[in-house]
This record gives C-alpha cells, sequence and structure tokens, in this order.
C-alpha cells in the first residue's frame, strides 16, 4: 500500500504535475498542500505553476505542481 505521500509523487511523474482538484479526484486526497511540503522536505524539487483560467465567465487561479526534472 503506497502512502499518499508516495501517490502524489508517481502521479507528478506520470503526469508532469499535480492540482488540488487532480488529487481530489484521481487520488481522493484532500491535503495536497501538505504532501507538497513533505516531498520538498525529503529533497524533492517541485515548483508551483500558477494557473489562470475564465470558469463560467469567472476569472480563476490555482496552482499546479510540477517536479523539476
Amino acid at each position: 500500500v503506497m502512502t499518499q505521500r508516495e501517490e502524489v509523487l508517481s502521479y507528478m511523474m506520470e503526469n508532469g504535475g499535480i492540482t488540488s482538484m487532480e488529487a481530489f479526484r484521481k487520488l481522493g486526497i484532500t491535503r495536497l498542500s501538505a504532501r507538497i511540503y513533505e516531498l520538498r522536505e525529503l529533497g524533492y524539487p517541485i515548483e508551483n505553476k500558477r494557473i489562470t483560467k475564465k470558469h463560467n465567465g469567472v476569472t480563476v487561479s490555482y496552482d499546479r505542481y510540477v517536479l523539476v526534472k
């Protein structure tokens, strides 16, 4: 059984990054920022990429966490 931290790392390696919505929908993880913090503490180079989009006429912004190669 993989830990949430391992699941997040694996997902990022396979998909290039992860958002909070992806973490919840695909992995059932609600505290992505905590898992990202733990991975950074373990030495993984992770960057925040700010994404801004229009959704139903409203501008929304969110972070996509990306593992730097």
